[in-house]
């Protein structure tokens, strides 16, 4: 599982027990000796809560509204519970949940970001003009048939070289639906054929970009801890260092650039994928297929 759909998944679960949580609290309210009709309300505001966050949990983070209107309406009730109240225990256990719902908050925020980043075609097309080592423009490629463009991370990480040995795999499948392969990296040209000539990709068309201006032209920024560093991005590193034998090397570039690949045809782009997790593992022969 990617870390995309790890984040996904997370946030469904911490949704769902959330929405169980305020129904269970809501279920309580109403049935308590409390004081009418604070408790009869307030039973029945958690338990409209806890639908919405169940049917929330379904795409979090579409629905953020409903994380911030929890943030929001659990520091009303704290604020208004009684600090000793035995019937307010409650409204204070659902406090944790602030917790997922600003982890929620933060991750669709990010996701906004990540959109806002996208640049106009207009600076993507210019970008386009870099040429590769055969003095040939990633657009003039784009041209000649649809470009699956590839950005790598730093040389010495091991999902750059997961990636390469992906490629050297689908490389036929690829090939044969008429799409054409190129690279973008932040080594020196040197230093990707050594890198590329282990896999058998050393002829693939590149372009070294080590100040990172295609990167940034196509919206991909620089990751985080967790995107980096996360559980999983560290059991998935094993996976492909040891378990897999791509093994890792000296960090050549930035180690925080996140990778991304992209399909073009005639300078325009036709699917995108940006890494939400440096432990990504796109799926390279569907996005190369060009649905009609």
């Amino acid at each position: 599982m990617n870390g995309a759909q790890d984040q996904q998944r997370w946030m469904k679960t911490a949704l769902r027990l959330a929405g169980l949580a305020y129904l269970a609290g809501g279920a309580w309210l109403l049935y308590s000796p409390g004081p009418p009709p604070l408790c009869p309300i307030a039973g029945l505001m958690a338990a409209l809560f806890g639908l919405g966050c169940w049917i929330a949990s379904r795409a979090p983070l579409q629905h953020w509204p409903i994380a911030l209107l929890g943030i929001l309406g659990q520091a009303a009730m704290t604020a208004a519970a009684p600090p000793a109240s035995s019937d307010s225990w409650p409204i204070l256990a659902a406090d944790l949940w602030v917790i997922p719902f600003a982890l929620v908050l933060r991750a669709s925020w990010k996701e906004h970001v990540g959109r806002q980043r996208v640049v106009s075609p207009e600076i993507q097309r210019m970008a386009l003009r870099a040429r590769t080592q055969y003095g040939v423009s990633l657009e003039e490629l784009s041209k000649l048939s649809p470009l699956l463009l590839v950005f790598l991370r730093h040389n010495g990480c091991m999902f750059c070289r997961e990636a390469l040995g992906d490629l050297q795999r689908h490389r036929p499948a690829i090939e044969a639906l008429g799409v054409r392969l190129a690279l973008v990296h932040m080594g020196t040209d040197e230093q990707a054929q050594s890198l590329l000539a282990h896999y058998g990709l050393d002829d693939l068309p590149r372009v070294s970009d080590p100040e990172r201006y295609l990167y940034r032209a196509f919206g991909l920024g620089r990751g985080g801890l967790l995107k980096l560093a996360g559980p999983t991005v560290w059991w998935r590193g094993f996976q492909a260092a040891i378990l897999e034998g791509h093994g890792f090397g000296r960090i050549v570039g930035d180690a925080f650039q996140m990778p991304g690949v992209f399909l073009i045809f005639h300078g325009e782009v036709l699917r995108s994928y940006r890494h939400q997790s440096a432990a990504d593992r796109p799926d390279y022969v569907r996005l190369a297929t060009i649905e009609g």
